[in-house]
C-alpha cells in the first residue's frame, strides 16, 4: 500500500508497504526500539521496529534503502504508525537510483 492508501486503513489491520528509507533512529530511551521513516511519492510512513524483529533482521534494517514492511497498522486519531512484523530489503529494485538516509542514535 502507498502512504496515502495507509491513511485510510483502520486500526489493527495487517498491511504491507514498500518505501524509501529516509531516517533510522534508536534513541537510548526507547529500550531497544528502532524508528524508521519511510517515504514514497504519496507521503511518509513511520515504522516501529521492536528489538525481537531487528535482532532477527538487523542487516536488512540497517542496509535497506528500499524497505518492504509487513506489520500491524496502528492509528489513534491522526497518529499513525506501522509496527513491523517482517522486513525485506528491496534495494535492488532501485536500479541505479541513488538514495540516502539520515541515521541517528
Amino acid at each position: 500500500m502507498t502512504a496515502a492508501e495507509l491513511r485510510a486503513v483502520p486500526d489493527r489491520r495487517v498491511v504491507k508497504t514498500c518505501c524509501i528509507v529516509t531516517t533510522r533512529q534508536q534513541p537510548e530511551t526507547a529500550k531497544g526500539t528502532t524508528f524508521i521513516s519511510l517515504e514514497d511519492e504519496t507521503g511518509d510512513v513511520q515504522v516501529i521496529v521492536h528489538r525481537a524483529i531487528w535482532e532477527r533482521q538487523l542487516q536488512v534494517m540497517l542496509n535497506a534503502k528500499l524497505l518492504g514492511v509487513k506489520g500491524v497498522w496502528q492509528r489513534d486519531g491522526d497518529v499513525m504508525n506501522l509496527t513491523a512484523g517482517f522486513l525485506v530489503d528491496l534495494t535492488p529494485m532501485l536500479g541505479r537510483l541513488r538514495t540516502g538516509s539520515r541515521d541517528f542514535r
